[in-house]
């Protein structure tokens, strides 16, 4: 039973530190213009040698990236809050009883990272200026795509998993 809750722990600080790093990270969007420095757009800042803000990003215009911004904020604090419910309920519920709202904490965590890596896929052209269209998905993006079913696993086997000796 400790090798199973040790896995569970182990698998669901992963999905965590895989929502932080593309949440934080900038490589959401990578563009390498001919001869000339890679540049690195994230949710927030596009960055060569320095970083500048991401331009409209604060106007109508970019509510689908502020859509993305939430999202990914928040599957990152549900998923922290999840792990806390689990150990909370780790000592708290009855030998028998299931995880269910550490799992349905931990499904809505995967759900927004799913909303804004959705979102972010549709409608990526919209908030990029034009020189940055000719750019491809890096490697933010692919970790937020990749931490979608681990988080959506994780809630899974909460939902399963019950309470033992």
């Amino acid at each position: 039973m400790f090798i199973i809750l040790a896995f569970i722990i182990l698998f669901h600080l992963a999905g965590a530190i895989l929502l932080f790093v593309s949440t934080i990270h900038n490589a959401w969007w990578v563009v390498s213009p001919a001869g000339r420095e890679v540049i690195y757009v994230d949710l927030w800042y596009s960055c060569n040698s320095t970083c500048y803000p991401v331009e409209n990003s604060h106007t109508v215009e970019a509510a689908y990236l502020q859509a993305v911004q939430a999202t990914m904020i928040l599957s990152t604090i549900l998923c922290c809050i999840s792990f806390f419910t689990f150990i909370l309920q780790l000592f708290r519920i009855k030998q028998g009883e299931r995880f269910i709202f550490t799992a349905i904490i931990e499904l809505l965590a995967s759900l927004c990272v799913m909303i804004a890596a959705s979102i972010y896929t549709a409608q990526n052209k919209s908030f990029h200026v034009t020189s940055l269209h000719q750019g491809s998905y890096g490697s933010s993006y692919i970790l937020a795509w990749v931490s979608f079913p681990m988080t959506f696993f994780s809630g899974l086997m909460y939902l399963v998993l019950r309470k033992r000796k």
